[in-house]
């Protein structure tokens, strides 16, 4: 298991061909993240792949870099359907931006790259496929489909990389992944990446990996966000009051909202647009090109809100949001993880404020469980609901009374940031200890299952550090 990383390292220490390093040089790319590090010599070595890193470590680069250089060092004419290289990646967003990184640093290599996923219409992916490109990076289900149109073959691939697989199983795209495993010429490079290792995960990597590279990024004190937590017990039926509020009595430049449906993302959004703070949504069931210009304007500023499912909590790359809200909480600690991190971004600071009536205290209980630490709860507004904080207090005390080692974990930093009591625009009262299990559905034909019903995806260091 590798994870010894160094302070000294940078982009021109490893053994980049000279195209590649005239684009790192003009990208500002300088200091390998931790990951990177790592990553980046076993790949140009040839080895198998199997690395779990956090939300914003910098995975894209670490598996784009060197395959960019493998492919640019024996150049070969693109085949009509059969790409050399495949990246699999649970979302559209999480996709599109990963061929966004792949066209920047392969302008000077001459490679070709195409983006495949379902909810557009096929023919602009089929064009691209005939011409012959060197890398398809693709949704699961968009891809079985062009295969089984035979408008792609996966015979000639060399590397396989498989992004965000913990999603993947969350979205249940599983199955999917291994039935294009099994479409796979046994002589190949795979690279697995994933922010967490449940078992599913860990068995499908045995299947795609040969003697991988195991590498393993924990996050420090140095590598977390400073992301300051606050849970504000409100009643259900203030929540959207107590958000307005939010947004213009305390102020917010960029605020990303985040809601469990899409009829609540739609509707959110309609009741902040009346109430003049611009906004717009955006979840599964929107077109992709509604999708696009929605995350146009909010990464320009030209809203203030974007109101989004869980779809956006691994697929937005935006830089300066300071606030990330959840409107409801998410029913898994994995998503609350990934919601948050949203803000915070490139050594900023950032609020992750979290409403929770009190059908949401399990949820939060939850959260706080694996979190291992306490939210701090902010009770100096007019909407806190002491009812819903005594239901969080009732809950919690079997919790104490069972663990007597909680003294030690209060206080003790979640995976993606600290529940602490610094002073904020959000003044915290005493903490009140205080989440249930989902996973989002993703089956059908491909826009469905690439939609996936609203669920998932990543960003970092600007558009490359996942």
């Amino acid at each position: 298991m590798n994870t010894e990383t160094r302070m000294d390292i940078t982009f021109q220490n490893f053994d980049f061909d000279t195209e590649l390093r005239q684009a790192l040089t003009k990208e500002n790319f300088h200091t390998p993240t931790p990951v990177q590090q790592l990553a980046i010599p076993a790949a140009l070595a040839g080895r198998d792949i199997l690395a779990s890193a956090q939300t914003g470590s910098g995975k894209t680069a670490a598996f784009v870099l060197p395959l960019l250089h493998r492919l640019g060092s024996i150049r070969k004419r693109p085949e009509r359907g059969r790409p050399r290289a495949l990246i699999l990646a649970p979302t559209r967003e999480l996709a599109g931006q990963i061929n966004e990184v792949i066209t920047t640093f392969s302008r000077n290599l001459r490679l070709t790259a195409a983006v495949v996923y379902g909810g557009v219409g096929k023919g602009g992916q089929i064009q691209a496929l005939r011409r012959g490109v060197d890398i398809v990076t693709a949704t699961p289900g968009r891809l079985l489909d062009l295969m089984g149109e035979n408008y792609l073959s996966l015979d000639r691939i060399e590397t396989i990389v498989l992004d965000e697989a913990d999603r993947m199983l969350d979205m249940g795209f599983i199955p999917d992944v291994k039935r294009i495993i099994r479409e796979l010429p046994e002589q190949r490079q795979s690279l697995f990446f994933s922010a967490t290792m449940p078992q599913p995960v860990v068995a499908l990597a045995a299947q795609l990996l040969t003697d991988p590279e195991r590498i393993v990024v924990e996050s420090t004190p140095e590598t977390k966000p400073d992301i300051n937590q606050h849970v504000m017990f409100v009643e259900k039926n203030q929540k959207r009051d107590a958000l307005r509020m939010i947004l213009t009595e305390y102020g917010s430049y960029r605020a990303l909202v985040f809601t469990r449906t899409k009829y609540g993302a739609r509707n959110l959004a309609k009741y902040l647009g009346k109430n003049g703070i611009s906004s717009d949504d955006l979840h599964g069931d929107k077109s992709q090109n509604a999708r696009t210009r929605a995350l146009t304007a909010f990464h320009r500023g030209k809203i203030q809100v974007l109101v989004a499912t869980d779809i956006a909590s691994r697929g937005i790359d935006v830089d300066d949001i300071d606030h990330v809200i959840n409107y409801e909480l998410p029913h898994e600690s994995e998503s609350y993880v990934h919601r948050i991190g949203r803000t915070a971004r490139a050594g900023k600071a950032g609020v992750a404020l979290s409403f929770c009536d009190e059908s949401e205290v399990p949820h939060l209980m939850t959260i706080q469980k694996d979190l291992r630490s306490e939210i701090p709860v902010s009770a100096d507004h007019p909407f806190h609901a002491a009812a819903v904080a005594s239901a969080a207090v009732a809950a919690a005390a079997p919790r104490r009374q069972s663990s007597p080692g909680n003294k030690q974990h209060r206080g003790r930093s979640g995976r993606n940031g600290s529940a602490n009591n610094r002073p904020s625009r959000f003044t915290p009262s005493r903490p009140e200890r205080t989440t249930d299990r989902g996973r989002a559905a993703g089956r059908g034909r491909s826009a469905g299952r690439d939609q996936a019903a609203g669920r998932g995806e990543t960003a970092g260091r600007g558009r490359f550090n996942r």
